[in-house]
């Protein structure tokens, strides 16, 4: 019959495939867990059955929830097709009068960040008719100022 060490440490080899298959990183933690109980099972291979099952609960399960609580999601705030900043210095032409208490609107030939008509606030009166300048992205409106 085959020992327990080497069923153990197939199990763990196939869950670390998975996971290199998947790239999920959910998956490396269960591999990881039958590993070193493999190794346990080397070291004291008269383990009883249970005791083996519940090792390999007790490391799979908390080593995911150490990760999960440590785990921090990169966030990128990108937008498809556009850079960084690209929008700023896009000029415009303001379509409803912008001013410090009245929050105007702009229209651009080619779209900003998959609009052509914006919501935008200034500190100066800008007529309607003029062209203005992106000079920064605040909320769901952009901020513009006099070309």
């Amino acid at each position: 019959m085959i020992e327990a060490m080497w069923v153990w440490g197939a199990i763990g080899l196939i869950l670390l495939g998975v996971e290199i298959a998947t790239g999920t990183f959910y998956v490396l933690w269960f591999g990881v867990a039958a590993l070193c109980v493999a190794l346990t099972m080397w070291l004291l291979p008269s383990m009883p059955h249970g005791l083996q099952f519940a090792m390999f609960a007790a490391l799979s399960l908390g080593s995911l929830a150490i990760w999960r609580l440590n785990y921090k999601k990169i966030e990128t705030h990108s937008r498809v097709g556009q850079a960084q900043g690209e929008e700023i210095g896009r000029i415009g032409t303001v379509i409803e009068t912008c001013s410090r208490n009245h929050i105007g609107k702009i229209r651009f030939t080619q779209g900003v960040m998959g609009s052509r008509e914006w919501a935008a606030v200034c500190d100066e009166t800008i007529e309607a008719g003029s062209n203005a300048t992106i000079v920064a992205v605040e909320g769901n409106a952009l901020r513009i100022s006099k070309n």
